[in-house]
């Protein structure tokens, strides 16, 4: 059973196959129509696709469904939209940027969000996420399940300010930008609180907290204003004996060791972070997810991804919380027999 694989894992408790799973996969629509069977199009129904993405799942054997449901709808008129490029099939989530609420470096600097957002009502958010949960094992229940916190912090203050307003009230005034930070960790804490009490036992805190090269900030500014909010946010969530998973895109290798000082018990990486260093030092005591690149998929040989399959599953395997993935993603663009050709060769070497 993959849910079961899925939460040896997470357990470390070396299921007999390396758990697997993959992101954005489910909207490819010609890999879904070939492995399944079904047809499906960008135009096609709701209960068509639904139909098509669970016959997929199962195909593929997920073990782990990344999810999360607080993100930046609870900013409201306080969210700055940056836009968004085409990326999945039919370009149904290209978006033009939006006017940001906020003007300059001092709105920024003076932004207080309990004055602007408000408390949250706690029991709404637990029945919230409580049905959201139901919803998801409902879609598919043979897979770990979970919720979790899309803006954790920086990824927060890129939502609320756009990237512009952000770098440049942070260069501006590194301590009053970390006094900002503070602020608004201490009102995202009230989303950690009632995640702590929801049904959900695995939480995902997702946080983009680097580029590709790395940290855009200095690292002692994270390590002042990031990490130690952190630590907050984990207090009530271990206490109530929620597995806690981390996500952040880029390059994060810096902070591995800052990462699980927190109290995390996993990480989900992009390819450019380090996996060798995590199997290699937190192997026995962490799960982590990766990370196979998306560009050998999208312009390589059947020989190189054989290669790169081989690769994650040497570094990974020995681990027993590693799970397989392709870890920036299967978009719709991926060439359908290159994602074929990975699927057979993550299954052949799968077993343990």
């Amino acid at each position: 059973m993959s849910k079961s694989d899925g939460m040896k894992a997470l357990n470390l408790e070396m299921p007999d196959r390396v758990p697997r799973t993959e992101y954005s996969v489910l909207g490819h629509p010609e890999l879904v129509s070939r492995v399944t069977g079904i047809q499906v199009t960008a135009q096609s129904d709701a209960e068509t696709w639904k139909k098509a993405q669970q016959a997929f799942l199962k195909a593929w054997q997920f073990d782990f469904m990344w999810s999360v449901d607080i993100s930046h709808d609870v900013f409201g008129r306080y969210y700055t939209d940056m836009g968004h490029a085409v990326y999945a099939a039919g370009g149904s989530d290209f978006r033009e940027v939006g006017k940001s609420m906020f003007e300059d470096e001092d709105d920024v600097l003076g932004f207080d969000p309990w004055e602007a957002l408000g408390a949250i009502d706690e029991a709404e958010t637990v029945a919230m996420l409580n049905r959201r949960y139901r919803e998801k094992c409902a879609f598919w229940d043979d897979a770990v399940n979970m919720d979790g916190v899309y803006v954790t912090c920086m990824s927060g203050l890129i939502d609320l300010f756009g990237w512009d307003l952000l770098l440049t009230a942070a260069g501006m005034d590194p301590k009053a930008f970390g006094d900002v930070a503070d602020r608004y960790a201490s009102w995202v804490m009230q989303y950690m609180k009632a995640l702590a009490k929801c049904d959900s036992p695995v939480i995902m805190l997702h946080d983009d907290i680097v580029w590709t090269e790395g940290p855009f900030l200095h690292p002692d500014w994270y390590r002042r204003y990031i990490f130690p909010n952190y630590k907050k946010y984990l207090q009530p969530l271990l206490e109530a004996g929620k597995k806690v998973v981390f996500t952040s895109d880029g390059t994060y290798t810096t902070f591995v060791d800052d990462i699980a000082d927190c109290g995390f018990h996993g990480f989900v990486l992009e390819p450019t972070t380090d996996m060798a260093y995590i199997a290699e030092k937190y192997g026995k005591t962490h799960s982590f997810i990766g990370n196979a690149d998306t560009r050998v998929l999208l312009m390589g040989s059947r020989d190189d991804i054989y290669r790169e399959v081989k690769r994650c599953m040497d570094i990974g395997k020995k681990c027993p919380g590693f799970f397989m993935a392709v870890g920036n993603h299967i978009p719709a663009n991926t060439p359908v027999d290159n994602a074929l050709w990975y699927n057979e060769c993550y299954e052949k070497m799968a077993g343990r």
